[in-house]
């Protein structure tokens, strides 16, 4: 963040890749609380791992390749 604010005078731009990296340290961290302070687990968490991982997939598949933005390759042929 201290780099981007310098390198261009804004720490956040609300670029896809940001967003949805955002998204995936937020999921995995709501996660890893219901685990460990509500004890979920089995099936429920199994599937919440499962639910993860596609954001996941999708954050690196995805927003590369579909969404344009400054840190994807959606527009080059």
């Amino acid at each position: 963040m201290i780099w981007a604010q310098i390198a261009w005078s804004r720490f956040w731009g609300w670029d896809p890749k940001e967003v949805w990296a955002l998204i995936t340290w937020l999921y995995y961290s709501a996660y890893l609380h219901l685990r460990l302070s509500r004890g979920w687990q089995g099936t429920r968490s199994a599937w919440l791992a499962v639910i993860g991982f596609l954001v996941v997939m999708f954050t690196l598949v995805g927003v590369n390749l579909v969404i344009a933005g400054l840190h994807s390759y959606a527009g080059v042929s």
